[in-house]
């Protein structure tokens, strides 16, 4: 399937194609969307102490392995949720490196 919009012999291209791409893009921004959704509902929940809400969304992205929790140990928007030893179990299972380990 091409999303661009001249075809192979330099014509633009057709109704099908343009309904195609306009398809692709409302369904990139709602993706796009939706991951904003996520982590700022983690950094609103965390942010005002409703920390079990929180790891509920956290641990949802978890499991649907969201490429945003690459970013647990650096966004400091988490720092709330950083002495709860569920953090360190979850940035554990991720694979990142948990306070104190050393990376060689």
């Amino acid at each position: 399937m091409a999303y661009d919009r001249h075809t192979s012999s330099g014509r633009v291209a057709g109704e099908g194609q343009r309904s195609t791409t306009v398809q692709l893009a409302i369904d990139i921004g709602v993706a796009l969307a939706a991951v904003v959704l996520v982590i700022s509902s983690i950094w609103a929940y965390a942010g005002v102490g409703y920390n079990e809400q929180a790891f509920a969304i956290l641990e949802r992205s978890f499991e649907e392995r969201r490429d945003r929790m690459v970013w647990l140990n650096v966004d400091p928007l988490l720092d709330p949720l950083r002495s709860d030893p569920r953090f360190t179990d979850l940035v554990r299972r991720i694979g990142l490196p948990t306070q104190g380990s050393h990376q060689q």
